[in-house]
């Protein structure tokens, strides 16, 4: 018998529980979609070497407060469930940034890895409060799209800075002109580009994409995995 037979051998032989243990990937979805809009990420993701635990969430039924521990517990129950023990990172579309966030001011994940945020509106929308009052804002988006302004009700502004690894991919093209109307330039038909930067931030770019399908795109998804491996975009 070959060495590399033998070795063959030996690993089928490994019972599941001497798997060696990999890093978990949470996937947190936008506003108003579902894990499916983040399954060309995960994909992308568990072939790059991680475990990966996609969350389905019900964005438009609850405030930020109540998403926040109901989408991450969730995203890290899996990962657990999965053996994945390592470090846990995030990769995370517009609201999903905001209640990863908003956990991480109340609550410690003590083996935190790094959070890559696509298209967040970190320093609020100001699409929420020029548009607000439109019939269907409130059935479109929910109690915690109210809070995604930048008036007094905004959670993000009343979030700290980044203390944890964060890459930040903002879009710069906008397939929605309505709305884009009373967002400053460049931004991506839902956040303007400089609302989407946040202090303490380890690194930012910007991609020639639209908030509604930059999550699906090669480049986003290269720029995200170059930060979950090494810290930073290449």
């Amino acid at each position: 018998m070959t060495s590399l037979r033998v070795a063959l051998v030996v690993l089928a032989m490994l019972p599941a529980s001497g798997a060696v243990a990999k890093d978990c990937v949470i996937l947190l979805h936008g506003m108003a979609r579902t894990a499916a809009s983040m399954e060309t990420m995960a994909e992308a993701v568990q072939g790059a070497g991680f475990a990966v635990a996609n969350i389905d969430y019900p964005s438009r039924d609850f405030p930020i407060e109540e998403l926040a521990p109901m989408a991450v517990a969730a995203g890290l129950a899996e990962c657990n469930a999965a053996g994945a023990t390592t470090r846990t990172h995030f990769v995370t579309h517009s609201l999903g940034g905001i209640l990863v966030r908003k956990y991480l001011s109340e609550k410690e994940i003590p083996n935190l890895g790094r959070v890559v945020m696509l298209g967040p509106p970190n320093q609020g929308s100001q699409a929420v409060d020029a548009l607000g009052d439109v019939p269907g804002f409130d059935w479109l988006n929910g109690p915690a799209g109210r809070q995604l302004g930048q008036g007094p009700d905004s959670v993000p502004l009343q979030l700290g800075p980044a203390d944890f690894e964060v890459g930040i991919i903002a879009g710069n093209r906008t397939i929605d002109p309505i709305t884009s109307a009373v967002l400053d330039d460049p931004d991506d038909g839902r956040v303007s580009v400089v609302d989407t930067k946040l202090d303490g931030m380890s690194d930012f770019i910007v991609v020639e994409h639209s908030h509604a399908f930059m999550m699906r795109m090669e480049k986003t998804i290269q720029l995200t995995l170059q930060f979950l491996q090494n810290g930073r975009f290449e």
